[in-house]
Parts: structure tokens; C-alpha cells; sequence
């Protein structure tokens, strides 16, 4: 996982636009998943799963189900929730998205799975394969660590991976996928390897101008993390509170 936003430091002076406007495109994508006869509801809840897939199946596998029952299990809520057993009765007005879920999970294993029949494992929405998700629960804390928190820790994860991804999509498209690929190391707040003059010669540019091209990324970086935070939650003035819990929830 890239690092913990480290988007303090330069004055990057005139960056990319922030978009003003306040979007709720990731509520709009719940809805819609939560409409089995809508024809756009499968692809819907492919993206929810894409975001929340690995860490629901964290949870399950600390809850104390085996890799094999684990996937299983998170496989068939998914499969419930197309069948609107769940999404229906989403409403942005009572909390995050990711409460509902957890909610909906926890209640889906304490009174349907047994009664349900188990979807064939690698069926329409599994995104990560059994192999990766038990190679990357193994590296999870083994002790100590709640289902609760490890749900917290996957999701904060999960979601800087996917704004790291559209950083990286911005970079590829505008012909930069090189200068991505050197400067992401700057967004962990680690110690670099080279100098900004070492990596300016490499890159064929001067150190102020890598200075600044770095202080743009971060701010950039910053940008899209407060547009997927916003997209999770009902209103503007949850976003720094939820940016807090996904502070805490990396650190914890």
C-alpha cells in the first residue's frame, strides 16, 4: 500500500482545480445496485464489491471462518445484496455506507448464510482470488486485532490503493506514466533514495521543477482522497471526520 498522504511540505503554488461541487456518486452507485430489475444494477454492485470485497472478507476470516467458507460467505451477501435482501434499505440520511455494510454483514452471518445456498465460489464478483486475499490476510496483525478494526484498517487501505489508481490513471493519460512511476514514492513520507537533484538528472529536468511537479502530485493526491471520502458519506461536513477516521484506522 502506498503511504499515509504526505502532502505537507512545498508551496506548490497554482495547482489542478479543485471541483467545488459536493458529489454523492458513490451513494447514487448503492442505489442503483440496490435495483435487482435495473439493467446497470450488476455493474453497480461489481463496484461496490471492487471496493469492499477483500476487506469484508478480512472480517469474515477473523470472525473465525476458514479461506475456503470465507469467500463462500462473502461471495453470497454480495449475491444477496443484487437481490436487494440489503440495499434496499440504504438511506445516506442514517451514516456512512461502510456502517450499513459492516451492519448488514454481521447480520447476514448471524441468521442467513446457514439457510442459504452458497454461491459457487469465483462467481460473478469476486475480484480478488482465494490464493491473494490468504497471502494478504496472512500479512494482517494476528493478535490483539478485532474483526471490527481489520475491517477499519482494509478499508483505508482499499480506498487509498483505489486513489492511488486514479492518480496514477491522470498521470498515464497525460503521457506521464514514467514520472508517475518516479515521484509516487514521495506520497509514503518515507526516506527517498535519491535527492531531488539525483532524480532531476534522471528524469532530464531541474530540481525546481521536480519540486514542483511533486508538490502538484501531492496536491492532486489530496484532492482525490477528499472526492472518494466525500462520495462515501451524506454530507460536505463529514468529509474531514471521516479523513480522520482513516487516519486513525492506518495508524491503529
Amino acid at each position: 500500500m502506498m503511504g499515509h498522504m504526505n502532502t505537507s511540505g512545498l508551496n506548490c503554488g497554482p495547482g489542478l482545480e479543485k471541483n467545488p461541487s459536493f458529489t454523492t456518486t458513490h451513494w447514487s452507485v448503492v442505489k442503483l445496485a440496490g435495483d435487482g430489475q435495473s439493467p446497470g444494477a450488476e455493474a453497480a454492485l461489481e463496484r461496490l464489491c471492487r471496493n469492499y470485497w477483500y476487506p469484508l472478507y478480512v472480517f469474515v476470516r477473523r470472525r473465525g471462518h476458514s479461506p475456503h467458507d470465507a469467500q463462500d460467505l462473502t461471495q453470497e451477501f454480495f449475491s444477496r445484496l443484487l437481490a436487494k435482501e440489503y440495499l434496499r434499505a440504504v438511506d445516506p440520511a442514517k451514516g456512512k455506507f461502510r456502517s450499513f455494510l459492516l451492519a448488514a454483514l454481521e447480520h447476514f452471518l448471524a441468521n442467513d448464510w446457514r439457510r442459504s445456498r452458497t454461491q459457487k465460489r469465483g462467481g460473478n464478483f469476486t475480484l480478488v482470488s482465494l490464493e491473494d486475499a490468504e497471502q494478504h490476510y496472512h500479512q494482517v496483525p494476528a493478535a490483539g486485532v478485532s474483526a471490527e478494526k481489520l475491517f477499519e484498517q482494509q478499508w483505508a487501505t482499499a480506498l487509498l490503493d483505489q486513489v492511488l489508481q486514479r492518480l496514477r490513471e491522470e498521470f498515464v493519460a497525460a503521457g506521464k506514466e514514467k514520472v508517475f512511476d518516479e515521484l509516487k514514492v514521495y506520497l509514503s513520507g518515507e526516506k527517498q533514495a535519491m535527492t531531488y537533484s539525483m532524480l532531476a538528472e534522471k528524469l532530464g529536468t531541474t530540481e525546481a521543477a521536480l519540486k514542483m511537479s511533486v508538490c502538484r502530485m501531492k496536491q492532486r493526491y489530496g484532492e482525490l482522497l477528499h472526492s472518494e471520502i466525500a462520495n462515501t458519506v451524506s454530507s460536505p461536513e463529514q468529509v474531514e471526520a471521516e479523513l480522520r477516521e482513516l487516519l486513525a484506522a492506518l495508524s491503529g
